[in-house]
């Protein structure tokens, strides 16, 4: 099977747990993945060359999905909105793109390690989640973990995620950190702000949000 590998940070602690999964579940042995940003990931998915992957909430919408997901309780620090003369899009996002325009913010979206990296120079910003948490009082799905078939497979992948707590070793935090130009340390400030279950609130976020887009 394809799995679809987005190497931001945000999902570092759900590849270490991965890494551990396959080495103690057969059935995950087999496991090849497909590594780009979003928004191509996306596509390879729809286009069913990706067996599972963390798709962006706006393609998400009807397809299978356990409930793990990219999730910002409150700020996020990482989908920002920078000032600019222009209104720039972020050709490796979809779903922040859209959310900029419900939430009416004008300006360059920033997505992934780019745009934590602008926030940790204390550049001027909006952080979309941050902002959306401030209008409807919810938490926003960037991403919903989606699969095409094995049902089974991907709901034992939940269940054991979220009640694993997962500990980075510190030689991929120290590969993860020149990979991205961020800090160990603020690698881990930063998930701190990222949370996994696709809880209840949750929910009702990403059914505000599709509610919202419907009128863009």
């Amino acid at each position: 099977m394809v799995f679809g590998k987005i190497e931001y940070l945000n999902l570092l602690p759900f590849h270490v747990f991965m890494k551990r999964f396959a080495r103690s579940s057969q059935e995950s042995m087999s496991m090849n993945y497909y590594k780009d940003v979003p928004a191509k990931t996306n596509k390879k998915f729809l286009s069913r060359r990706v067996d599972a992957a963390f798709i962006s909430s706006i393609r998400a919408k009807n397809q299978k999905h356990v409930n793990l997901g990219i999730i910002a309780k409150k700020e996020v620090l990482s989908v920002l909105v920078a000032p600019s003369e222009t209104n720039t899009s972020d050709s490796e996002s979809e779903t922040s793109n859209l959310l900029a325009k419900v939430l009416q913010i004008k300006g360059e979206v920033l997505i992934g390690d780019k745009a934590l990296r602008y926030y940790l120079k204390n550049k001027p910003h909006v952080d979309l989640a941050k902002t959306w948490n401030e209008k409807y009082n919810l938490p926003f799905v960037f991403a919903l973990l989606c699969y095409h078939n094995d049902k089974a497979l991907y709901k034992k992948i939940e269940k054991s995620f979220l009640k694993t707590k997962v500990k980075i070793p510190r030689y991929i935090l120290n590969e993860a950190s020149k990979r991205t130009g961020v800090s160990q340390e603020n690698i881990l400030n930063y998930l701190k702000y990222i949370s996994y279950n696709f809880d209840i609130k949750a929910k009702k976020g990403l059914e505000r949000f599709y509610k919202e887009a419907k009128k863009q």
